[in-house]
């Protein structure tokens, strides 16, 4: 046997491969055989056994003529080549989100929407009903070719005159659709025949209806049962009405004459008669089909879905040679969230965008991701993604350098701290309203956003240390060219995306962790969770932000939010968690030009309340407080938190010696012994200088106060890195992490 893919088979006992060789080959051998019984004068031979030799030499010829007329005919199936699978099963790219619901398709290279189909899983079984009682009743018994129907086509056409069911199997019709033929000659039909014999041989039932349904016609550039559902009703073919229905059962018929968009009378009449002839099979109720026709067929042809076109592009450009791209997005949530963000935009002004994503707390995943206020509208610059746009943050890093201040253990959120003119060299910061509050708790320092508290707790904490740990949690601050972290990035001196800053507010919520962003699903997972802050201080950063004063008409204590504006109110933005996700807003230019009195509270702050209240979705409250979590009010806070005091204060006159810790060293490896019991594992903390009283504290807990010689015992904490303070009664603070083993 000769294997041709997808293809038909000849025997080697045949002649020859090539169809006219093998019928030169039967003419030849029929001639020898009638001459071999004629004298050569032309007359029979004679014998008492004439007659008989005649019959069998005649027989020899038809079997003969039969065999070669066989081989040739399996030449000729031979000679069409193996079946054009490959090319039929190229299908337009789609993009889907988490759900398997399409978000965007995306043209085939000449032109033509044809998208993959599963008829098990998406498309409606009252549409497959008809279809099959239509086109094909016996559908699922044959093997490509149904003798019955042929021959009741035939009848039809002798007693009515007219064509009323054709012959054609739909392996018969995926045969033409895969290989298009402009003329009807029976030669054509044969080739169908032949073609859908081997479909059925190299194909399932279900793959063959699903191939079908991907290339049926449906006029212009239309292909397919999705493609049509969604051009001409708007909506997938999951849940079709019977009018709609039978309607998609008409249109390939005659999809050019029948286009909705074009012949919409013509494409009703041919609908109503497919439900004529569902009541004569008894498919359907002569009442449902009345029903059905007094439905109206659709005259327009709908636009296809361009659902978060920035991340489809994205992943198009990213993902090659997959027709069905998956998303981690939520369409439902991505459809709410885009008008929203056009409706804002128009609202705020000419050439305002907005860029809105959603993540997920505990996955990373991106649920909604909203580049740009409308796609298509160049005034905006619709097409450049805004979530992934480098911006100057404004006040919106400030919540991590008062976290990093928390994990250091010299500050409290109820500790005191002094909002008042402070000079570092020659960089001397002011607040947003250009005064001043004076003492302040820290947590309302944080609440109100005051630049003055978060830059000298910055000095404190070090700009380059925020900046490694922002890295270290996944987020690479763009600073200009040779310039190293300074004081100025507290208050947006540096550069970060919307996405990034989102990805580090996730860290608030998961109490420490941040986990990488991912928007597609195809692939290994392979992240894991980044560092950003200890947990008692993440903790205490997000119950901070819980009592930031909401925007006009919302609800308090419900979202945990900051807002920032850049400097020449060129970025406005809004970042906000609960329990289960965390939503980034960014409103401004994408031209970066200055758009006075855009404010973050203003113009940013009332789109984060909104998309929270779109998702629909109750509000998740945020994780209980760590265990060793100082919750305690000014009054009952130890001395040396009661009050911030910024490092110039700390100075010392007469014979005080500077707070230093002696023991442990910093860096240095501290080897447990827990096998004595409790109480063995005690480690010793010792101290030079300094004014008593003074607190111990381990990773933010305090752990009560050093006795007079300067020395106290402490119970270690598990394995890993330790961050030990101690605080003195003015507020002088020594740190060292040491690793516990």
């Amino acid at each position: 046997m000769t294997d041709a893919p997808y293809g038909p088979q000849i025997p080697s006992s045949c002649p020859g491969k090539s169809a006219k060789r093998v019928f030169a080959q039967m003419s030849r051998a029929s001639t020898d055989l009638v001459a071999s019984t004629k004298n050569v004068d032309g007359r029979d031979n004679p014998g008492h056994d004439g007659a008989r030799g005649r019959g069998f030499r005649v027989l020899s010829a038809f079997a003969l003529t039969l065999i070669l007329a066989t081989c040739g005919f399996v030449a000729w199936v031979y000679s069409l080549g193996p079946l054009p699978l490959d090319e039929a099963r190229q299908v337009s790219t789609t993009v889907v989100d988490r759900n398997g619901k399409l978000l965007r398709a995306y043209a085939m290279a000449d032109g033509r929407w044809r998208l993959p189909v599963d008829a098990k899983a998406n498309v409606d079984p009252t549409y497959l009903k008809l279809l099959l009682a239509y086109e094909d009743q016996r559908f699922y018994a044959h093997n490509g070719l149904d003798p019955l129907a042929l021959g009741r086509a035939a009848l039809q056409l002798t007693t009515r005159g007219h064509i009323v069911s054709g012959g054609s199997t739909i392996s018969m019709q995926l045969a033409r659709l895969m290989e298009p033929r402009r003329q009807r000659s029976l030669y054509a039909k044969l080739r169908q025949i032949v073609r859908a014999i081997e479909i059925e041989r190299s194909m399932s039932k279900d793959e063959i209806l699903d191939l079908y349904l991907a290339l049926a016609p449906y006029g212009g550039n239309l292909e397919g049962i999705r493609s049509a559902s969604i051009a001409y009703l708007g909506k997938e073919p999951k849940r079709l009405s019977l009018a709609e229905a039978a309607l998609l059962v008409a249109l390939p018929q005659s999809p050019e004459t029948r286009r909705l968009d074009r012949y919409p009378e013509a494409a009703r009449k041919a609908r109503d008669r497919v439900l004529d002839r569902m009541v004569e099979e008894h498919v359907v109720s002569l009442e449902d089909a009345k029903q059905a026709k007094a439905v109206p067929v659709p005259k327009l042809r709908k636009p296809m879905p361009i659902l978060a076109p920035h991340a489809s592009d994205t992943a198009l450009s990213t993902v090659k040679d997959t027709p069905v791209i998956k998303l981690t997005l939520d369409a439902n949530l991505q459809k709410v969230l885009e008008p929203l963000a056009r409706d804002r935009a128009i609202a705020l002004g000419p050439n305002i965008s907005v860029g809105i994503i959603v993540v997920d707390n505990e996955s990373g995943d991106v649920l909604a991701r909203v580049g740009s206020a409308d796609y298509f509208d160049e005034s905006r610059a619709g097409q450049v993604d805004m979530t992934r746009a480098v911006r100057s943050p404004g006040s919106t890093l400030k919540p991590f350098i008062y976290g990093l201040a928390f994990e250091d253990g010299f500050v409290h959120p109820d500790s005191l701290i002094d909002d008042r003119p402070v000079r570092f060299g020659s960089y001397a910061p002011e607040n947003f309203d250009m005064t001043f509050q004076g003492t302040v708790p820290v947590k309302k320092a944080l609440q109100l956003s005051l630049n003055v508290p978060a830059i000298v707790l910055l000095d404190r904490v070090g700009a380059s240390r925020l900046s490694s740990r922002l890295r270290q949690a996944g987020v690479n601050l763009v600073l200009p060219k040779d310039e190293a972290p300074g004081l100025a990035m507290g208050l947006g001196g540096v550069g970060v995306t919307l996405q990034d800053l989102t990805q580090l507010y996730t860290g608030f919520a998961r109490l420490g962790t941040t986990m990488p962003l991912r928007d597609l699903m195809t692939g290994r997972d392979d992240r894991e969770p980044l560092r950003l802050l200890d947990q008692v201080a993440a903790w205490q950063v997000g119950n901070v932000l819980l009592g930031t004063p909401p925007p006009e008409n919302a609800v308090h204590n419900r979202i945990a939010f900051k807002t920032g504006t850049s400097y020449g109110y060129r970025d406005a933005w809004s970042v906000g968690f609960d329990g289960r996700m965390t939503i980034g807003i960014w409103v401004g230019r994408p031209d970066g030009a200055p758009v006075p009195g855009l404010i973050g509270r203003v113009a940013a702050a009332p789109i984060l309340f909104d998309a929270f209240a779109r998702t629909g979705k109750t509000l998740v409250p945020l994780p209980k407080p760590p265990k060793g979590t100082l919750v305690a009010s000014n009054a009952k806070l130890p001395l040396p938190l009661k009050r911030f005091r910024p490092v110039g204060d700390l100075m010392r006159t007469g014979s005080e010696q500077a707070l230093h810790i002696q023991f442990p060293l910093n860096g240095s490896r501290i080897d447990v012994d827990r096998s004595g019991g409790e109480g063995s594992a005690a480690m010793p903390v010792k101290v030079a200088g300094g004014v008593l009283p003074m607190t111990v504290m381990v990773n933010g807990a305090s752990l009560g106060e050093i006795d007079g010689r300067r020395q106290r015992l402490i119970d270690p904490p598990g394995p890993g890195f330790a961050r030990l303070t101690v605080i003195d009664a003015t507020g002088a603070a020594d740190t060292v992490v040491v690793r516990i083993q």
